[in-house]
This record gives structure tokens, C-alpha cells and sequence, in this order.
């Protein structure tokens, strides 16, 4: 993939250690990745037109994921939203889909799960080699 067709995922995470591996995963897969340790860094993003996806974490101070989705909502942003969380229940699957968000994806199963859904939610039309010989 060459750098004028790199796809630009935003990815906020409280954790140091989750965010450097999504950013790995993520580079590793072809996207360009700008990883935020807050929601609030991230609304603070100058550059938020560039996104293609956003991957948001749902436990954060300041701001948990579903109230960050929200306001970048609030604020136009059209981009497709990936919730990821270590506790799911329906009423967190509710209210995400309520603000805009396209999936929500269980932690520690990220890996390539998470570009899956990234691509599935970005409409698919930009999958690599048929999603890498995935069923």
C-alpha cells in the first residue's frame, strides 16, 4: 500500500502498553496510526478530517469510550467508530451504537480481529488480499 492511499485509524487508550501494541498491530497491517492517551487529547487533535476510523478504548478517566464517540459526533465527526472493552454487556453495546459507533470488540482479543472490524466497519472496500485469507 503506498503512503498517499495509507488508511488513518485514531486510537485512544488510557493503557501505555495496549496502545503501543495496537499501534504495532495496526502499522504492521499498512494503516497510519496517531494514538492518544486520553479522550480528551484526542477532541484535542487538530487534525481529526484525516481519520478513517477511530478505535476507542471504553474505560478511561476523564472520559469513558461511549461519551468520547459522542462528542466527536457532536463535533461532526463522520468517521466509522471501534469500541473496545474488557467487560461487555448489552446495555455498553446499546448505548454505544446510540452515539455512532459500528462495533465493539472484547478485550484481549484485538489482534486480527481488530482489523477486521476496522475494515468491516470502513465498508470493506479497502481490505487487503481478502482480508489475508480470512474465513
Amino acid at each position: 500500500m503506498s503512503a498517499q492511499t495509507k488508511l488513518t485509524v485514531y486510537v485512544a487508550d488510557d493503557d501505555a502498553d495496549v496502545l503501543s501494541s495496537l499501534r504495532f498491530l495496526l502499522e504492521t497491517d499498512g494503516f497510519d496510526v496517531r494514538t492518544f492517551r486520553s479522550g480528551v487529547a484526542l477532541l484535542n487533535a487538530s487534525s481529526r478530517a484525516q481519520v478513517d476510523c477511530f478505535v476507542i478504548d471504553y474505560k478511561m478517566p476523564e472520559l469513558n469510550g461511549v461519551e468520547l464517540a459522542g462528542r466527536l459526533r457532536e463535533q461532526g465527526a463522520t468517521a466509522p467508530m471501534v469500541l473496545i472493552t474488557g467487560h461487555y454487556d448489552h446495555s455498553l453495546a446499546a448505548r454505544a451504537a446510540a452515539v455512532g459507533v459500528q462495533d465493539l470488540l472484547l478485550k484481549p482479543l484485538l489482534d486480527e480481529n481488530l482489523v477486521k472490524r476496522i475494515r468491516k466497519a470502513m465498508g470493506g472496500e479497502h481490505s487487503t488480499t481478502a482480508a489475508r485469507g480470512a474465513t
